[in-house]
């Protein structure tokens, strides 16, 4: 048996390809929506894709199940409780897919969603297997992580309660999971950065036996204290999720449709749709942009979460054209389609070198030493400190009269926030202080500036926290 783990870390994402020697066949979990790697890696061990598995309707990315579909006609199978589009096969408890030696045995698990399952993973060749024989490792998707439990809070907008999800994902761990010896591997589909669970380790896989001891959702407790728990605290969700969770179900456009309208742009272009609302997202990393920018884009690096964020800070209602360092604009096209961002029009053809002859287009962000800036919030004409980072940050330490207004919620806040005064704005490292000082720009805040390093940069200079 071949078993290899996909790790996507943009996303935090986990994906599996399981095959066949003997009989050649292989499988695919939950894969990512560019599905080159997954052909490849098959290609090289003598393997053909024939069954794609998603254990849920995922909500943080758009799933490349019908790409293996179209391009290596792959099967598709889904949860009993699915409903879609498209044709798949429905998989409830006990329900097995066999290849050779590797048996595929399905467990439905619902609490994340209501149509999740995990799936046993049976190596036939080893010694003395049989129907009995223990499995090598369970794929838990997001039911069950690496020191968490999925959240049971996405479905609220199509009709499940926390409250109701919850319950079945207590039933699920305690009598499906738990229930599996301890030396069973355990695979989930995300890890750390995740915002599909709160408290996700950085570690990939782990054992049934050491969750039990140490994931705190898997401690003695009632049903009830269970469902308090692990719906505390969760963080917010981009609006993204619920819309990704429904384009899982449904037909659509495959990456490589999509990728192929995303052609170069002239300037003229890109102004003239940024004249109609076209959202201009540049890519490049928050240094390059402070230093010269055209006036109105958003800043994203692709040297960051670049998914999350984009999907977060943007919207699907208008046309995006990428600026980006010449050569990643398709992987900044590609990355918004993991998500299912398929409105990017095209790139500025040279990038932010197509300015050069229109230096009027353009403008810079301040970034501020920690040093300079703390002298600036001392003095008698102090700008204003906004910290983009989220509450949970704050309470662990903040810059003194700075007011709070978290990057995922800044759009909406704008308002509250004074024209007449200048702007300082921070965050953990820089990241998100660039996205955030980027929106302020674009809402026609003139006087914008950022702590370069963020507040990892102010403590290094032994500067105050509250």
């Amino acid at each position: 048996m071949i078993f290899k783990q996909f790790y996507l870390p943009c996303l935090a994402h986990a994906s599996y390809l399981i095959g066949d020697e003997s009989t050649g066949t292989a499988a695919v979990i939950d894969p990512q929506r560019d599905t080159d790697i997954y052909i490849a890696f098959a290609a090289e061990h003598a393997l053909r894709i024939k069954h794609v598995f998603l254990t849920h309707l995922h909500a943080d990315f758009v799933a490349g199940h019908l790409e293996l579909r179209d391009r290596v006609g792959a099967a598709i199978y889904l949860g009993a409780k699915a409903k879609a589009a498209y044709p798949f096969t429905p998989m409830a408890d006990g329900d097995i897919v066999e290849f050779g030696r590797v048996r595929l045995k399905v467990l439905e698990t619902p609490g994340h969603t209501p149509e999740s399952i995990s799936i046993l993973v049976y190596d036939l060749a080893a010694a003395g297997a049989t129907d009995g024989a223990q499995p090598k490792a369970v794929l838990t998707g997001d039911t069950l992580f690496i020191g968490d439990v999925g959240r049971p809070d996405l479905r609220a907008s199509l009709g499940w309660s926390a409250s109701q999800l919850g319950g079945m994902l207590f039933d699920s761990l305690h009598t499906k999971l738990l229930g599996l010896p301890d030396e069973s591997l355990v695979y989930p589909a995300h890890g750390a950065g995740s915002l599909c669970g709160k408290s996700l380790s950085k570690e990939t896989f782990s054992t049934l036996g050491e969750q039990r001891r140490t994931n705190y959702a898997l401690q003695p407790m009632s049903k009830e204290e269970f469902i308090q728990v692990v719906t505390a605290d969760q963080p917010d969700a981009p609006s993204y999720f619920t819309y990704d969770a429904v384009l899982n179900s449904e037909e659509r456009p495959t990456l490589d449709e999509t990728l192929a309208r995303v052609n170069p742009m002239t300037l003229e272009d890109v102004l003239a749709l940024q004249e109609v609302g076209a959202q201009i997202l540049d890519t490049r990393d928050p240094a390059e942009f402070a230093s010269a920018h055209l006036k109105g884009s958003i800043n994203v690096g692709l040297g960051g979460q670049f998914a999350t964020w984009a999907g977060t800070v943007l919207d699907r209602e208008h046309p995006i054209v990428i600026i980006a360092d010449p050569g990643r604009e398709s992987e900044a096209a590609t990355r918004l389609g993991r998500i299912g961002f398929d409105h990017v029009v095209g790139f500025l053809d040279g990038g932010l070198h197509s300015l050069q002859s229109r230096p009027e287009l353009t403008v810079t962000t301040e970034r501020l030493s920690a040093t300079f800036a703390a002298e600036l919030l001392a003095s008698n004409d102090a700008p204003l400190a906004i910290d983009v980072r989220t509450p949970r940050e704050r309470q662990m330490k903040h810059i003194a009269g700075s007011l709070s207004f978290p990057l995922n919620h800044l759009a909406e806040n704008l308002g509250s926030i004074p024209h007449g005064r200048p702007l300082l704005v921070y965050c953990a490292g820089g990241y998100r202080s660039s996205i955030g000082a980027s929106l302020l720009q674009r809402a026609g805040f003139d006087h914008v500036s950022e702590i370069a390093g963020g507040i990892v940069s102010w403590e290094a200079a032994k500067l105050p926290v509250e």
